[in-house]
């Protein structure tokens, strides 16, 4: 039941995924960004969308998982994005949001189709962090996020995550974001608790990407900057740079 969770522990870290968005990618886009990703060195591709207008999802995923080996895993905007075909779904619960939609009642209305599908739900507690600027999820969601110099109060939410029995945290700064999360907190993070971090979000350029990695984050995530420019160049740098803090 924990294949893929599994398979994310034994990549070495820090580890590098590509988020694509079905809204933004056809079917032939998405599959050719996968197949380039993969051959230039990233880890795994993440699959989601802040309002999902698509209706070609699963075969979006199907077709995907045809043609590469990484893990592929759902990464829903709001618990709506789902198929069989796909490796595993991050199950998020955005426990810095006092909405209780995305604290509990999203989750609770997915869980039911999730078992049906067989898909590998991984528990992962969604932290949305200041970034500079409002972003998709921070309006969709109807959420505040935490200030980015307030290291204490995301600690002890990722605290909260450790103790209710999550498996990962995500830190958001958001899909186009100002300013990523800052490295500090991640550093901050990983020597209060074990779980493997991902981050994502404001991540603009392979330098960015490599402070985080050198901060500890175990796996980084870029979105926007791949939307803007599918150059394979740009793919391997930035997993170059994250590669190259492998201990």
């Amino acid at each position: 039941m924990s294949q893929t969770f599994n398979q994310l522990a034994r990549i070495p870290k820090p580890a590098y995924f590509i988020l694509i968005d079905p809204d933004k990618s056809g079917i032939n886009e998405a599959i050719d960004l996968a197949k380039k990703a993969e051959k230039e060195g990233v880890d795994g591709i993440l699959v989601g969308s802040s309002i999902l207008l698509q209706e070609n999802l699963d075969d979006c995923i199907k077709e995907m998982k045809r043609h590469i080996k990484v893990p592929l895993i759902i990464f829903p905007g709001i618990l709506n994005t789902f198929s069989a075909h796909a490796d595993a779904i991050l199950f998020l619960s955005m426990i810095s949001s006092r909405n209780p939609q995305l604290l509990i009642g999203e989750q609770v209305r997915a869980a039911p189709l999730i078992k049906k599908l067989s898909l590998e739900a991984i528990s992962t507690a969604y932290i949305l962090i200041e970034s500079g600027k409002l972003t998709s999820v921070q309006f969709f969601s109807n959420s505040l996020p935490i200030p980015r110099d307030k290291i204490d109060i995301v600690a002890a939410h990722v605290l909260a995550a450790e103790f209710l029995g999550m498996k990962m945290i995500y830190l958001e700064a958001g899909s186009g974001a100002e300013e990523p999360v800052p490295p500090e907190m991640i550093r901050e993070i990983k020597a209060l608790s074990s779980l493997p971090v991902i981050v994502g979000g404001g991540i603009k350029n392979p330098q960015t990407a490599s402070l985080l990695a050198q901060a500890g984050a175990d796996f980084i995530v870029t979105g926007t900057v791949m939307e803007d420019n599918q150059n394979h160049r740009l793919l391997q740098a930035f997993a170059q740079e994250i590669h190259r803090w492998r201990k």
